[in-house]
């Protein structure tokens, strides 16, 4: 098969996505350019600052959606069940249900005022819905944090020409901001100017590797924490917005230099096009759709889109390129993530699983070999660095208001301060690593009951429901599959850690279901298909 081919017809599926059935979804939600939006409406120059155009805000949400997930996930699915599954899975969840979802929530926090998923599942099924919710999320953003954060540190120890950039960054983001919103410089100009600086700063890095020896991963964690901290209190003009958008860039980088590394010398994929039905890790459904995750759909794309982007949005008109139109962008790295791993898979390389980012930068560096030989590896780990700590960034924010509503402390640094020591705590302890792998399954349980509690808000405002409650129902039948399974697995493994977690995730979806029946939406639903 060649790859070529693969990369058109995913991408004209990908486009008639966004032409067509991401209209669908702008008529359902009556998107209307004239109505005021929350981050005009509430503007109070920390979290409610509209962007200073869409693609500055399209360059944030991107940046904080694209996490290692998108990539990590592919090359896993490509491994233990082959890529065509995966490839059919990466298509029609991105087109049919993250799309949806992230344009759904994204719009839905917009028409409640720029309100969190958790608030917008209060106000749809019911205070306690809310806060079982709020409470999971919570718990998983903090782990997203703390295991974010320790495979940044990895990375810094590992490949010590990427610190420079990357932790240089982070004054010439913050320069740019001040460009772009204090001294209103062209913001084509200022660009340029921070794009020029970013450049210097890979330069520097290849020639100034920044190596702190035994005591590397320890220091480097502390530094990142440090970091995160004032990243989630400062306002998202300073450091969030410019830093993000300019993470975009090396983002779009990537994908323009891979896709053209494809179009110069197209790979030849001899790698199996299907492996196996039931994997080391489960059975190809469900485990793949838990696996990929952010490659299709993801959870975590509500909290960013509810979290901090419905607080910048400018102009509802950009909703649709923002949410749906970044979850397609996602899309077609997954699928570049993919196809670099069959590049390492024809060769006939000996993969270890265990090792997914040298996969991938590996395979990234075949793809790129004709007009960057040697440099791809070096550039797919710092990109890669780069999707890590905008993620980073975006997910202690969230956690801030999150934990504002649970507990209802208004001093939002002692609000981060409690995140990031929790995340910290695990980070140092090394437990982590024992339940990443419960992560795959608990980000598509928070996309499970997003859709849910969209489905919930359309049916109370009269709106049709189907588009939305079909993936809902799908996704709601894979988590509870792979629940299920890990669950048997885990108890004949003995692992009480991990069984606990199983039973947790479970209890909460079951309460969460429960829940909607007890609100009276269900009945109501129900009274209105009968008549």
């Amino acid at each position: 098969m060649n790859s070529l081919f693969i990369i058109i017809v995913v991408g004209l599926l990908f486009w008639w996505g966004i032409g067509c059935y991401a209209r669908r979804l702008e008529k359902l939600w009556e998107i209307d350019p004239h109505r005021s939006p929350p981050a005009i409406a509430h503007y109070d120059s920390i979290d409610f600052v509209p962007a200073k155009n869409w693609v500055v805000l399209f360059g944030h949400h991107f940046a904080s959606i694209a996490g290692a997930g998108p990539i990590i996930g592919p090359v896993l699915a490509c491994i233990l069940w082959g890529w065509g599954p995966a490839i059919i899975w990466i298509v029609l969840g991105t087109i049919f249900m993250g799309g949806v979802h992230d344009f759904g929530t994204l719009i839905t926090s917009v028409r409640e005022e720029g309100g969190s998923i958790a608030q917008i599942c209060e106000k749809s099924i019911s205070r306690r819905a809310r806060i079982l919710f709020s409470w999971f999320v919570l718990l998983s953003l903090v782990l997203v944090v703390a295991v974010f954060a320790r495979l940044c540190a990895q990375t810094f120890v590992k490949e010590a020409r990427i610190v420079l950039p990357s932790l240089g960054l982070i004054p010439v983001a913050i320069l740019l901001g001040f460009l772009l919103y204090r001294t209103k410089l062209n913001s084509i100009f200022s660009t340029l100017f921070g794009l020029l600086l970013l450049a210097g700063l890979i330069i520097g890095g290849i020639f100034l590797p920044i190596n702190l020896g035994r005591y590397g991963l320890v220091i480097w964690l502390s530094v990142l924490f440090i970091y995160t901290y004032f990243a989630s209190i400062l306002p998202v003009n300073i450091l969030l917005q410019p830093r993000d958008y300019l993470s975009s860039f090396l983002l779009f980088f990537s994908l323009i230099a891979g896709l053209l590394g494809l179009l110069i010398k197209p790979i030849s994929i001899s790698a199996p096009i299907f492996v196996q039905w039931k994997s080391p890790e489960g059975s190809l459904w469900p485990m793949l759709c838990v696996t990929i995750a952010c490659g299709a759909i993801s959870g975590f794309h509500s909290l960013v889109s509810s979290g901090t982007t419905s607080k910048q949005l400018p102009n509802e008109r950009y909703a649709k390129r923002v949410g749906y139109g970044a979850m397609v962008t996602e899309g077609v790295l997954a699928t570049l993530a993919l196809i670099a791993v069959t590049a390492v898979m024809s060769k006939g390389a000996t993969l270890n699983i265990k090792d997914p980012i040298g996969i991938f930068a590996q395979g990234y560096g075949i793809i790129t070999s004709s007009f960057m030989p040697g440099a791809g590896l070096f550039v797919a780990v710092f990109i890669l660095n780069a999707f890590i700590l905008t993620t980073l960034d975006s997910a202690a924010r969230i956690a801030r208001y999150l934990s504002r509503e649970l507990f209802g402390i208004k001093n939002h640094y002692l609000n981060s301060l409690l995140v990031i020591a929790a995340a910290a705590l695990l980070a140092f302890s090394g437990e982590v690593s024992r339940i990443w792998i419960m992560f795959g399954t608990a980000n598509q349980l928070v996309a499970a009951l997003a859709l849910v509690t969209l489905v919930c808000w359309l049916f109370l405002h009269g709106k049709p429901t189907l588009i939305v409650i079909i993936p809902a129902m799908i996704m709601l039948l894979i988590t509870f599959a792979a629940l299920i399974g890990q669950g048997i697995r885990y108890f004949q493994e003995r692992n009480i850690l991990l069984f606990a977690t199983v039973v947790l995730l479970f209890g909460l979806a079951s309460v969460m279901i429960y829940e909607i029946a007890r609100s009276g939406v269900l009945k109501r639903w129900q009274r209105n298909l009968s008549s």
